[in-house]
């Protein structure tokens, strides 16, 4: 596959103009006019390089640079400006950029760097899936953190659906964290380069619920001055995510199946039809089968959805993920907020992980922002409800899961800091179902 160079430009004139000088000197160029417009199309399966200018209105170079970073780390930004300063250029390199052009630049100049860029970025690729392949850990593990049967399952699965143009329903409770596994199963398909159009069905304005999906032409409605793209045929080639489906009015359910059998769509004011090349992801926190059962959601809708389905437990059904998750977040939240990592201790992971966190994944992370920023995390938990026996059980288990994560497997620490024997680390390891290679990677040579 051709590797895209992302170029980013308010300036109309200039975006123009280098992108025809780019594709003459032979890269396939797409264009954007804001960073807003652009971030759909860039993910961690974007196999090529983003250039973008520095001081545009909205979403500026260096606020999208950050974003970028957070997502993919290896990603190559090639920063562009009519400002140059010296201070501007180190902050630049510093956050993360690949390289950091002075406006106006001779096309072989960007070219060159653009070749070494899209060339480091081929590398990293293939790097990661021959790890994928050699069962080593991937960019989708990054993503999705944890040792659990259940996150193990759940990244099986989204690396054996995510390539397929099946679509597929995610359910799963609040802050479980769906979409993320909506943008991995995007970033993992051949759709990857393609849109990645997310709709909050909760929040679509009734009025103008069909115009926003559907579009329409000049004159549908008073005030359609104009023709104007749905949601929809934005996607095109990519992906839409329908969040939170059990949200849709009835009667707009009806069109939908219309579009989800046909994969053709009519504006609003127009007879002509317009074919649809897009994958449907939607997701639910409601029990769909009960809504359909009462007759709030239509049941056809649903086994039409419902070719494949990802359910996604709750935090407390896999406790041992805590701990890593945590650090995780941890590390993404002194990134966003720009102090430094802190490292929590086993004995805080542990008291983390006898939590129930009923926000499940989205709470965990707020714990981690408000950790990271000196604040109390246990500011409106509540508190378990379990017997004294359960929860000493649960805590000492809590207690060695947090250790093994903290220590990066490596039990000979784990089992100094706990004051314990190698022997009787060994044998609540047995009686607790854990296995330091199911919970952190480590040298298994070192005991």
């Amino acid at each position: 596959m051709k590797q895209t160079v992302l170029l980013i430009d308010d300036d109309e004139a200039m975006r123009r103009s280098t992108e025809q000088a780019l594709e003459l000197a032979g890269f396939a160029v797409q264009s954007c006019a804001s960073a807003e417009q652009a971030l759909p199309l860039i993910g961690p399966g974007f196999t090529g390089a983003v250039i973008s200018d520095i001081r545009m209105p909205g979403m500026d170079g260096m606020s999208l640079l950050e974003r970028l970073v957070l997502a993919d780390r290896d990603l190559p930004v090639i920063l562009i400006t009519g400002h140059a300063e010296v201070s501007l250029a180190v902050d630049a390199m510093r956050r993360g950029a690949y390289d950091f052009i002075e406006k106006p630049f001779p096309i072989p100049v960007l070219a060159a760097v653009l070749r070494r860029a899209l060339d480091r970025r081929a590398l990293v690729i293939e790097n990661r899936r021959l790890r994928a392949a050699a069962g080593q850990r991937d960019d989708l593990e990054a993503r999705l953190p944890g040792r659990s049967a259940a996150v193990i399952d759940l990244r099986r699965l989204i690396r054996t659906l995510g390539p397929s143009d099946a679509d597929v329903l995610i359910t799963g409770p609040t802050g479980a964290g769906k979409e993320v596994v909506a943008q991995a199963m995007h970033d993992v398909s051949s759709r990857a380069e393609r849109p990645f159009i997310a709709i909050n069905c909760a929040a679509l304005p009734a009025q103008l619920i069909e115009s926003e999906l559907f579009g329409h032409e000049a004159g549908a409605f008073p005030g359609a001055l104009r023709p104007r793209f749905g949601r929809f045929e934005h996607a095109r080639g990519g992906t839409i995510l329908l969040d939170e489906i059990g949200s849709m009015p009835l009667d707009l359910q009806a069109r939908l199946l219309r579009v989800l059998q046909d994969r053709v769509i009519t504006r609003l004011g127009s007879n002509d039809p317009i074919a649809l090349d897009v994958r449907f992801l939607a997701t639910s926190k409601a029990d769909l089968v009960q809504a359909a059962a009462q007759g709030t959601f239509r049941a056809d809708l649903l086994y039409r959805l419902g070719v494949a389905t990802i359910r996604l437990a709750p935090l407390v059904d896999r406790r041992e993920d805590i701990p890593l998750l945590f650090l995780q977040l941890v590390r993404e939240a002194a990134a966003r907020h720009g102090v430094e990592d802190r490292s929590p201790d086993p004995e805080y992971l542990a008291e983390l992980a006898a939590r129930d966190w009923p926000g499940n994944v989205r709470e965990l992370r707020n714990a981690a922002d408000r950790y990271v920023l000196g604040l109390d995390w246990m500011e409106g938990t509540g508190a378990t409800t379990q017997r004294l026996a359960d929860r000493v059980s649960g805590f000492e288990r809590s207690v060695i899961a947090g250790a093994i994560a903290a220590h990066g497997g490596h039990l000979r620490k784990v089992y100094e800091s706990l004051g314990i024997s190698r022997k009787t680390l060994y044998e609540k390891m047995q009686k607790h179902g854990l296995d330091r290679r199911l919970i952190a990677e480590g040298d298994d040579t070192e005991i």
